[in-house]
């Protein structure tokens, strides 16, 4: 058996995410602590006990959604279960570092929160877009992005799985792309409920503040592989770990690829650790005869050790 664990993006955060396992597994309930002790308020009681729009807010999502997803997976670790490679959506990257070892979860958690903020801040709410295409080729959707560019910014930024990716840039720009779309024969083309264009190169000067956050942050060595957003590769060297990740930022995530190059590479298990079942869905897309799997809470918990045979 070859073992990949993905872990969740931005979209999966729900209230009360994670409080299961961690009534259930101390370990876990010590990385919501630990977060909470990082970031310097309560994490815990903003996810358990808040209200939806505050977890919306971007700058709180992404180490909303890290925390949960890093308890998740020492709850994976009490079990046993060991990846032989690892990748995340966008945020989620930032937890296979974490499960990687080459970032602390107290450094990751702070950094995130950064992120957020920096990719909030960098485009006004209004002035730009995301817009989901569905069953369009990714040829399709870059022809698309190049047509629509004479109305401003729009370019691919999610290329999640096969007939589903997302495009981003100035409003208008993204809304003549949705026009676009369906007059080639999208089965939909609608804009989506965001607050930024992520991953295009309106953020890049969040990449630059990303940056110089990075400068304080210790990288360690990597003791499992880890497969970027931004190659759709091996991460090769610790030493190229921040610039990837500043430039994730701006750049088109290549998830589909990431995926079918675990499945090349002989990965025949995959895991979801943390929020949602949204990269489960996408492997399914390219090859439902692979173990898919996730661990949210007890339910999906004990099916995945069920699956296993880990009693």
């Amino acid at each position: 058996m070859k073992t990949a664990f993905l872990f969740s993006g931005q979209g999966a955060q729900a209230i009360g995410m994670g409080k299961e396992l961690c009534e259930n597994f101390p370990a876990a309930d010590k990385v919501f602590d630990e977060a909470s002790e990082a970031l310097g308020f309560d994490i815990k009681d903003m996810i358990w006990n808040g209200d939806s729009e505050t977890l919306m807010i971007t700058e709180n999502t992404q180490p909303a959604i890290l925390t949960m997803s890093a308890a998740a997976l020492k709850v994976a670790e009490e079990l046993g279960l060991r990846p032989d490679v690892v990748a995340g959506l966008s945020l989620g990257e930032y937890t296979a570092h974490v499960c990687s070892g080459s970032m602390r979860f107290s450094d990751a958690v702070k950094l995130v929160k950064k992120r957020g903020k920096f990719m909030q801040e960098e485009v006004p709410v209004g002035e730009g877009a995301m817009a989901a295409i569905i069953a369009l080729t990714p040829d399709d959707v870059r022809e698309i992005c190049a047509k629509a560019s004479e109305k401003g910014i729009c370019e691919p930024a999610n290329f999640n799985c096969p007939g589903q990716t997302t495009v981003a840039g100035e409003t208008a720009a993204v809304e003549y792309a949705c026009e676009l779309a369906k007059e080639k024969g999208a089965k939909r083309a609608l804009m989506m409920p965001v607050s930024a264009p992520f991953h295009c190169s309106m953020l890049r000067g969040a990449g630059e503040k990303l940056k110089a956050e990075l400068e304080n942050v210790e990288i360690g060595e990597m003791r499992v592989p880890l497969i970027t957003n931004v190659t759709a590769d091996y991460v090769k060297s610790r030493g190229e770990i921040k610039d990837l990740l500043v430039r994730q930022v701006s750049s088109s995530v290549l998830f589909e690829e990431s995926l079918r190059r675990m499945i090349a590479d002989g990965v025949d298990t995959f895991i979801e650790i943390g929020p949602g079942k949204a990269l489960s869905g996408f492997v399914k897309r390219i090859d439902k005869t692979k173990t898919i799997l996730n661990i949210e809470d007890m339910a999906s918990l004990e099916k995945t050790k069920a699956a296993l045979g880990i009693e």
